[in-house]
């Protein structure tokens, strides 16, 4: 059946959704969108943050906050023959979860840690499905089962943080399916997952919507994602609908300026270009001036060593009752090398190691054993004396750009706090103006050297953690996830940013990320690590042509969007 004569589930009629500031001005998140959900289809709505995508979703399910929120007249959602927004608040919550159910994208702020997953799958059974005792139980255990929690007769009484990510999404996707919905909302329901469990996870929506027979709002920033999930996509941009069409449409022949960057900001499989396009090339319309020669990677093998590590090992110690205590070898007899000016990517899912080899580089836990050499020298034998001057020449950029700056200073004060401790720059006014030239360098004004972190966007926050790194010009940069949560444009121009540096300082590079497609892009050499354990090394062509492990042939099946990736 075409989209065109299918069932019309949801339609959604010229949404406008203004929100009332602090200061009395007024944000237009939404402006006027329309779209229809087909009975039994995925519909994508697709855009970058700030784009209006959550906030439709929420005005579908009445969700949006009364204080400063407000739909403005003219707009209609339309689900059943009914206008949603016309329901009465009792109407609405005898709607919501039984008819329209959402999944969240943080499933361990949306599930209460005090309670069991149990306890809180009986409590949506109760409201909406009227079931109780023993048979409640016996049905929160099958929906467990349904959606693949190991062990669901046990795991029914665990707690969140009992579970992996992976595991409390899937609680989340139980409780959203518990009374059989028509409509379920998938709000970036992957984003903070690995590679294989997001696979899992969108394995099992889409089983779930066929089996169901379910209509499914995909809500995500990433196109790849789209390119496995969806049948419609809508493009949204500053609370706009930018295009929409079917996915074949919008990934063969994109019509919008927009849509055309989205797709070029995402790092080719097949290709290596030196610099990667940014949104503001096509919307400037400059896009075809890009510079398209390839950037040369991979080792020859006669590069000199700037880090030596062997057999790095890393053991935590639990209490378990009075009396005994379980060991936990996070990190097990690693060793690799990281040559000068080039960049080792390291992969491997949660739980891997990558985060704590990271972090007994930089002192910031204690090795167990092993050593780790720089300039023939032992970092990790180091006393903190000797070991100051080091700290100069290896930094870390972290995953989180909002916990990684100090909100009480401003992001000049946070640029020069280093400066003062390590005594770089004659002076004070001379430490204003090396802060003020990092600023320029990573992309942002002067003007930002005033300003307080929550006064920029999460991209912006990471240049400024990348500049505090530059301030003692860094021999090795570490990377953890550094761009992981970014919109794909803001990636971009950071990994533009990372290369730009590399090619200008000579710096190397520890690429940690799960994102397989980055990691290609960005390394010469890829490590693939796994329960603490190195179990590949190989050029970054080499890891992708011809994977020897069976572990890192599971990662690259798991890679979405193949076939938007290599376009």
């Amino acid at each position: 059946m075409s989209a065109a004569n299918q069932e019309i589930l949801l339609a959604v009629r010229n949404l406008k959704v203004d929100f009332r500031l602090d200061d009395g001005a007024v944000l237009n998140a939404v402006r006027g969108i329309s779209f229809d959900i087909p009975a039994q289809g995925t519909v994508a709505l697709v855009g970058e943050s700030g784009s209006g995508k959550s906030v439709s979703a929420l005005a579908i399910l009445n969700l949006l906050p009364a204080a400063n929120a407000s739909v403005l007249p003219g707009s209609a959602i339309h689900y059943r023959g009914r206008d949603l927004l016309h329901l009465t608040p009792r109407e609405m919550t005898a709607l919501r979860g039984a008819e329209i159910s959402m999944v969240f994208q943080d499933p361990m702020s949306s599930l209460n840690p005090v309670f069991s997953i149990g306890f809180q799958l009986i409590e949506v059974l109760k409201k909406h499905v009227g079931l109780s005792g023993k048979k409640a139980r016996e049905r929160a255990i099958a929906l467990l089962d349904e959606v693949g929690i190991p062990d669901p007769h046990t795991r029914v009484d665990a707690y969140p943080h009992q579970l992996s990510g992976g595991q409390q999404q899937r609680v989340m996707i139980a409780m959203a399916i518990a009374c059989e919905p028509r409509l379920l909302i998938a709000d970036e329901p992957t984003t903070a997952l690995d590679v294989t469990v997001q696979k899992q996870v969108l394995g099992l929506i889409s089983e779930l919507q066929l089996r169901r027979r379910m209509a499914v709002l995909f809500i995500t920033h990433d196109l790849g994602l789209v390119a496995e999930m969806a049948d419609h996509v809508v493009v949204m941009r500053d609370g706009e609908i930018r295009e929409q069409g079917s996915v074949e449409e919008i990934f063969s022949a994109p019509k919008d300026a927009y849509t055309q960057a989205l797709l070029a900001c995402r790092p080719p499989l097949n290709r290596r270009p030196k610099r990667l396009p940014v949104v503001e090339d096509f919307l400037d319309h400059t896009a075809t001036s890009i510079d398209t020669t390839e950037r040369a990677r991979g080792l020859r093998g006669d590069e000199a060593l700037v880090l030596e590590v062997s057999a790095l090992s890393k053991s935590f110690h639990f209490s378990e009752g009075l009396f005994s205590r379980r060991e936990s070898k996070a990190l097990k007899n690693a060793s690799f090398k990281l040559a000068k000016g080039k960049t080792l990517g390291v992969v491997g899912e949660s739980g891997s190691g990558k985060t704590t080899m990271a972090l007994t580089l930089m002192r910031l836990t204690a090795a167990s054993s092993g050593t780790a050499l720089f300039e023939g020298r032992d970092l990790l034998q180091l006393t903190a004396h000797e070991a100051m001057p080091y700290k100069r020449r290896i930094q870390i950029v972290f995953q989180n750009p909002y916990a990684s700056l100090n909100p009480r200073l401003t992001a000049g004060q946070s640029l020069m706090e280093p400066m003062h401790i390590h005594a770089i720059g004659a002076d004070e006014p001379a430490r204003v103006q090396m802060a003020m030239a990092l600023l320029r360098k990573v992309g942002l004004p002067e003007s930002a050297f005033f300003k307080y972190p929550h006064e920029f966007s999460g991209g912006q926050r990471q240049r400024i953690a990348i500049a505090r790194c530059l301030t003692m010009q860094p021999e090795v940069l570490i990377c953890d996830e550094a761009v992981s949560a970014l919109d794909l444009s803001v990636q971009a121009q950071l990994l533009n940013l990372l290369q730009d540096l590399q090619d200008e300082f000579g710096m190397s590079y520890i690429f940690i990320s799960h994102d397989l497609a980055v990691v290609k892009y960005m390394s010469d050499e890829i490590m693939v690590m796994k329960d603490g354990e190195i179990v590949e090394v190989n050029n970054a062509d080499a890891i992708y042509a011809n994977p020897q492990n069976d572990y890192t042939k599971q990662l690259l099946a798991a890679m979405p969007g193949m076939k938007a990736t290599a376009a």
